[in-house]
């Protein structure tokens, strides 16, 4: 059998890891890996531990696209086997390509490509990733997001190939992991609900037991489903001294001193020259930019919290720009377009209230809120609130694909999504595809709707008897240790050799 590990980015040294436990405690030999950031690439070009037999740089492969010729007449041919169904989605998702995001930081929002040159951009990648799968034949693909050209095209092109696709989600319990064949979905899970809807199998005891505590210890202490993502720079537009403090001459030198080694990167680096370098002027430019923006501060613009009085929808922004947007909801593009359709979708005399995401705080301008504010029955709340208290007095939780719709679903909270997610699949959720039919659907979810406590217990019993006690964003974000990272990972990697078929199942 033969493994390739899409290694973006930081995931390259967790992925690396988990080749390297394939090969230690399952006896896989045969690897090669699609790589993303030339550092990542330089990392396991210069490793000892296992011999990739090809690795592909995403970076190596846009460089090509000032000398290609663009031919429509291939791109229709591929539109035709591969289309989903056109090839738009597979630029869309694509943050630095579309955006120019992830270079500089949000809300810089200007493409750095003409239309004929990311058409170009897209020739190249669908040539070289169909060039690297015939090569190398891979048995199966290990994905731990699906957010770029070059992802996305791998992702569909092996499905299409009949290539296994195996996908990390991180973001159901707390400190786990689930694999599935899908990125915007739980498969297996799904097919094994399908049949404890029959009885036929019926779960181990204990993973019932082990849900139904889950449930009762959530609903008595929420929380979020990894530290990692869940604070915010509150102090930063919340606390004047500290929206003042980059001022101070201690921290000037400090970034004086970051920005001269970003400085003497750029020069010495081949790094520069590469689509998805960070370039220092660039960096410094919007950090600036984003810490003169923040000296007002932003609590001018939250209005009152009135919980106890307000008959209310709650809608929690989402980090953007992210692949729960980008790659789970494709074509909801403006979260205040969105907003704008649920406000005007609910009942008479309902209020929608809107929280920032804790991360996205610092970010945002205020014209964001502002125009956000401009819509009549919606109330932006102070983003320190608990989203957890506001979501147990909400009539209503509304949310593209965020947590906040699984967490709102374990408080049984009515809830509304607006893209693909894993807990779509509950009956008692109910997915928006369109907007005409959002005002009968929000209807429906105030006025009839009926939670199921079973059903929820037996899909968290599915999810505990089908996931690995790993915390994968923790481990990928926050764990220097690289020895502790690779031991902690092992029982995923047992759970990935037992979907594989290399253990008993």
């Amino acid at each position: 059998m033969k493994a390739c590990f899409v290694l973006q980015r930081r995931f390259a040294y967790i992925g690396h890891h988990l080749a390297c436990l394939l090969k230690e405690r399952h006896g896989l030999r045969d690897f090669c890996g699609y790589v993303q950031l030339r550092s990542s690439y330089h990392f396991l070009k210069n490793q000892t531990d296992l011999l990739y037999s090809s690795l592909l740089l995403d970076e190596d492969i846009q460089k090509e696209y000032k000398e290609e010729k663009l031919d429509i007449n291939y791109l229709r041919a591929f539109e035709k086997e591969y289309g989903l169904p056109n090839l738009w989605p597979y630029l869309a998702v694509d943050r630095i390509i579309m955006h120019n995001q992830l270079v500089r930081e949000y809300p810089y929002n200007t493409p750095a490509y003409t239309h004929e040159e990311m058409l170009k951009i897209l020739q190249v990648n669908i040539k070289k990733i169909l060039g690297f799968l015939e090569s190398e034949k891979p048995d199966f693909i290990f994905f731990s997001v699906v957010g770029s050209i070059g992802t996305t095209l791998l992702y569909h092109i092996a499905k299409r190939k009949g290539i296994q696709t195996i996908c990390a989600i991180a973001n159901t319990i707390p400190q786990t992991t689930i694999l599935s064949t899908a990125y915007d979905r739980l498969s297996w899970v799904e097919e094994k609900m399908k049949l404890y809807q029959y009885n036929t199998p019926t779960l181990e005891q204990k993973y019932y037991e082990a849900a139904k505590s889950f449930i009762q210890n959530y609903r008595a202490k929420p929380t979020v489903y990894s530290e990692t993502f869940s604070s915010g720079l509150f102090s930063e537009v919340h606390n004047y001294s500290s929206r003042l403090s980059w001022l101070s001459p201690k921290s000037l030198l400090r970034s004086g001193r970051w920005f001269l080694h970003m400085i003497g990167e750029y020069i010495t680096l081949p790094d520069r020259s590469d689509y998805s370098y960070v370039h220092p002027w660039g960096y410094i430019k919007d950090r600036v930019r984003r810490k003169i923006r923040n000296l007002r501060g932003l609590k001018d613009l939250f209005d009152p919290y009135a919980p106890d009085t307000d008959d209310f929808v709650f809608f929690p922004l989402q980090f953007e720009p992210e692949a729960t947007l980008l790659t789970l909801a494709p074509f909801v593009s403006d979260q205040i377009t969105l907003i704008r359709q649920i406000a005007r979708s609910l009942p008479v005399g309902y209020l929608l209230y809107v929280k920032e995401h804790p991360q996205m705080v610092v970010f945002r301008p205020r014209s964001y809120y502002k125009e956000l504010k401009k819509i009549p029955n919606v109330k932006l709340i102070d983003a320190k609130l608990s989203a957890f208290d506001i979501m147990k007095k909400a009539r209503l939780v509304t949310t593209i694909s965020g947590t906040a719709g699984w967490e709102a679903a374990l408080l049984k909270k009515p809830v509304i999504t607006f893209g693909d997610i894993f807990y779509n699949q509950l009956s008692f959720v109910k997915r928006a595809r369109s907007i005409e039919d959002l005002p009968y659907l929000v209807k429906e979810q105030l006025e009839n709707f009926a939670y199921n406590e079973e059903e929820m217990a037996t899909f968290v019993a599915t999810l505990l008897a089908d996931s690995a006690n790993v915390d994968l964003f923790q481990l990928w974000e926050k764990e220097p240790d690289e020895t502790k990272k690779k031991t902690c990972l092992i029982p995923l990697v047992d759970l990935l050799a037992k979907k594989l078929g290399l253990t008993p199942g």
